[in-house]
């Protein structure tokens, strides 16, 4: 039975977060687009961004070459850096747009643009708005793709698998848990991360990798995979999916304490707080086997209160559920999974390996953070790289490329339940393996154990649910980075 409005669509989306959405939204109106959203539409890694947008929007006390030193610095230069400028060079265009679109950023009393300052950063140049700047961005999308007659939304719809057909592919969906199958002659990925691999991560439940998956499966090339971002800063509780602490509240100048209350980073690196994730992470995994504790904090209770409530209204309510307050308390955190560089290998159109298939945003490997992300260039990035895409795809549709056809076709969903602890298995074998630092013994057995999971999930009749492909797309990715570390 078909759930959506139609069978056919020129451009299918895959994500409704930022890149998704304004990938979208930057395809001209007579373009039929289907924008599907796994949860709820707002469910993602966009929603949950806290810092802001990095982007060189006034030239008198920054400039480009100074963002791109500051990405390369940050990437290890393990950066592409014809993107880099790209990125650099176009990014504030786009970050124009989402404000003439209706985003709301901070402003000072004088009404300029408030700008804060990120770790790797040696200019103030991040605009946000308080600190949920993602939920901004991603409110006032969702509002322009609902006012635009072209555009279809379907929530709840997981895409299970992409098959090359004819000028386009087929995508069989669960829309509701019930199947049905689109066409499309264009596909566009935003998936987000994987974050879910890992027992404790920043991401929300959508992020299981399943547009690297359906891109793996369709022969494309997937890239630096391994290169995967733990935030320094979680709040450091039991939950599974951590509480994110932003690192714009260390550019505001919280300092970072061990358990003993004392500043440790000058151990480490020059620029303190202020250094790169990467190397914050790996500073607190160093300083807790030197003390033998990981109890640390980030600590700005020296700030004026009003100060804080205002600049970090969400960090303060959700410390404060966990029974801090940020005007007076000490801030435990920890590292965790946050985010991942690599994924599916894209030119600078966003197009993959595939024909026809394009992605963007955390899904796509852009080659613009190399080793490691510079902080807010990640918004930034979904915006440049999704309307990359978007043009690419008009221009192939003005070139009269042929679109694609529909044809019958029936997918057998039926099956035995899967086992409960499929997901768990993995993220116990990631978070021995592959947690800030390898440990090579690890990551040789967790090999082995992925490759069973897949065999098991590949070789048994399991009835296909949301869960059972997620579970395949954490797999999948778990294999893949694994296997990359081994090789490196």
């Amino acid at each position: 039975m078909q759930k959506t409005k139609k069978e056919i669509y020129d451009v299918l989306v895959v994500g409704s977060g930022v890149a998704g959405c304004y990938g979208a939204l930057s395809l001209p109106s007579d373009v039929s687009v289907l924008i599907l959203s796994k949860y709820e539409k707002n469910t993602s890694n966009s929603s949950l961004a806290q810092g802001g947008v990095a982007a060189v929007l006034d030239l008198k006390d920054d400039s480009y070459d100074l963002h791109i030193n500051d990405t390369m610095i940050a990437g290890h230069h393990a950066n592409n850096i014809e993107t880099v400028d790209a990125l650099v060079h176009e990014g504030p265009e786009d970050v124009r747009r989402m404000m003439d679109f209706g985003v709301v950023f901070d402003r000072d009393e004088n009404g300029d643009l408030d700008k804060t300052m990120e770790g790797g950063h040696c200019r103030r140049r991040i605009v946000h708005h308080e600190d949920t700047t993602g939920a901004e961005l991603v409110r006032v999308l969702l509002q322009q793709v609902a006012a635009r007659g072209n555009i279809e939304l379907s929530e709840n719809t997981t895409l299970c698998s992409l098959a090359r057909v004819n000028s386009g592919f087929r995508a069989d969906l669960l829309v509701d848990g019930e199947a049905c199958s689109v066409f499309c002659s264009y596909c566009l990925l935003a998936t987000g991360g994987i974050g879910r691999i890992y027992r404790y991560t920043t991401n929300p439940k959508t992020a299981t990798g399943d547009g690297i998956r359906v891109a793996y499966e369709l022969g494309a090339s997937v890239k630096d995979l391994s290169y995967v971002q733990f935030h320094p800063t979680a709040f450091n509780s039991d939950d599974g999916e951590q509480f994110l602490i932003s690192e714009s509240v260390r550019g505001e100048g919280a300092y970072l304490l061990n358990t003993n209350k004392e500043r440790f980073m000058d151990r480490y690196d020059e620029r303190l707080e202020l250094a790169p994730r990467d190397v914050v992470s790996r500073a607190i995994i160093l300083e807790s086997r030197r003390t033998g504790s990981d109890l640390f904090y980030l600590d700005i209770t020296y700030k004026p209160a009003d100060y804080l409530l205002k600049r970090f209204p969400g960090i303060a309510e959700g410390c404060r559920q966990h029974g801090v307050d940020i005007t007076k308390d000490l801030i435990p955190v920890f590292p965790c999974q946050h985010y991942l560089m690599g994924g599916i290998e894209v030119d600078m159109d966003s197009r993959t390996t595939v024909p026809r298939l394009y992605a963007a945003g955390e899904c796509a490997n852009t080659g613009v953070h190399g080793k490691n992300r510079l902080a807010s260039n990640s918004l930034l990035e979904a915006l440049v790289f999704s309307r990359h895409a978007a043009e690419d795809i008009a221009r192939c549709i003005r070139a009269g490329f042929p679109g694609v056809s529909a044809h019958p076709f029936t997918r057998e969903i039926s099956g035995a339940p899967m086992p409960g602890n499929v997901k768990s298995e993995i993220q116990n074998i990631m978070q021995r393996a592959y947690f800030v630092f390898a440990d090579e013994g690890a990551v040789r057995t967790g090999i082995e154990q992925i490759k069973n999971i897949i065999k098991r999930l590949r070789g048994s009749k399991y009835a296909v649910t949301t869960e059972y492909c997620e579970a395949l797309s954490m797999a999948n990715a778990a294999y893949i980075i694994l296997r990359e570390v081994e090789e490196k």
